[in-house]
């Protein structure tokens, strides 16, 4: 499913840099293959914006080849922003207004940067709940990630986070409950998943709103689970959309952090992650950032070249099987939510 540049939004022009697949709209238009249409509410703070959008535009553009793919960035303006993200937002992203007018057929709702563990008091918190409602009623799945994912749990089934103590963060090894699952066709039964937050919600919780837990990880902890109706709403508590460096470029904003007294103690590093010559190299920002030299970080690339990607196939290929499976449901016309003839209780069982 090649991505479509309908506009001349910066991503594009870096994934076509990366290799990938990337139509031009009039070459598009000339080819007579269905398009779909997936809304990306892109909630991370600026710092990660951008590379939020591309992660998620890759993991889409690089599902399958059935149709093409048009992605519309928006986020909610009640969270806040720097004056160079609202430019870049006023300019590149659309409007919630506009993409329920137009309709989409799969929708994706990124995390956001929200420590407390009570989501109520957050400014978008009321905002999201009117995507999350609109969504149910016109989109055929809606995949959420982290904490937008313990968003749906508090409004749509009554469960609320729970702080986890000290950060989940790292590269985790899950395993999958449910080989049968459609969503899980393909994806190997053993694999990681990269995780960042302070909160949780439990395989118990999970259960008892009714859910199917598909992913754990070898603690139990819930990566992935889907509601009762087995697909219109797809729940992530990891990261799998994560490149090789997202955690590093986590791992340097705490450094700097403590650097500029904003945490106490110099952070922990992310688990799993750094092995070999990078756990070497990260020994060593540690020395030169406790000694106070200003030159302690490791340049991006050069840190890249040093680790490992253990979870980006798996990702690309629940990615594929969710891109796949509402193309096979979602209605021709993008105003509607269904084909004819799918049970939105039972929407699985029309494949």
């Amino acid at each position: 499913m090649p991505l479509v540049a309908y506009k001349d939004l910066p991503t594009f022009a870096r994934l076509k840099e990366e290799g990938r697949t990337v139509l031009p709209a009039d070459r598009a238009q000339s080819q007579e293959i269905r398009e779909m249409h997936i809304g990306l509410l892109n909630m991370m703070p600026d710092a990660a914006l951008q590379a939020t959008e591309r992660q998620f535009f890759r993991l889409v553009g690089e599902s399958n080849k059935i149709a093409q793919f048009y992605v519309h960035p928006f986020t909610l303006p009640q969270l806040e922003r720097g004056d160079e993200a609202k430019a870049y937002i006023k300019q590149y992203y659309e409007t919630f207004e506009q993409l329920q007018e137009d309709g989409l057929d799969g929708l994706i709702i990124t995390g956001a940067n929200v420590s407390d563990p009570d989501l109520t008091k957050a400014d978008f918190w009321e905002p999201l709940q009117d995507v999350m409602d609109w969504a149910w009623d016109n989109v055929v799945s809606t995949l959420s990630s982290c904490l937008a994912t313990h968003a749906i749990m508090e409004f749509a089934y009554g469960q609320k986070r729970t702080p986890i103590g000290q950060k989940r963060w790292g590269v985790y090894k899950h395993r999958v409950l449910d080989r049968k699952h459609l969503i899980m066709r393909g994806v190997n039964t053993v694999f990681d998943v990269p995780h960042s937050r302070h909160n949780e919600i439990t395989h118990q919780q999970c259960e008892d709103a009714g859910l199917k837990v598909l992913i754990t990880d070898e603690d139990d902890h819930v990566h992935m689970a889907v509601s009762k109706d087995g697909f219109r709403r797809v729940m992530l508590q990891g990261h799998p959309e994560y490149d090789m460096v997202s955690l590093y470029k986590e791992y340097k904003r705490e450094v700097q952090n403590y650097i500029d007294g904003m945490r106490p103690n110099y952070p922990p590093t992310p688990e799993n992650y750094f092995y070999g010559e990078a756990l070497e190299r990260v020994k060593e920002i540690r020395r030169k950032a406790e000694a106070g030299d200003d030159d302690w970080a490791v340049d991006d690339e050069e840190m890249r070249s040093l680790l490992d990607n253990s979870w980006a196939d798996t990702a690309r290929s629940i990615i594929g099987n969710w891109t796949g499976l509402v193309y096979q449901l979602t209605n021709v016309d993008r105003k509607v939510q269904f084909m004819d003839g799918v049970d939105p209780d039972d929407p699985l069982g029309s494949v």
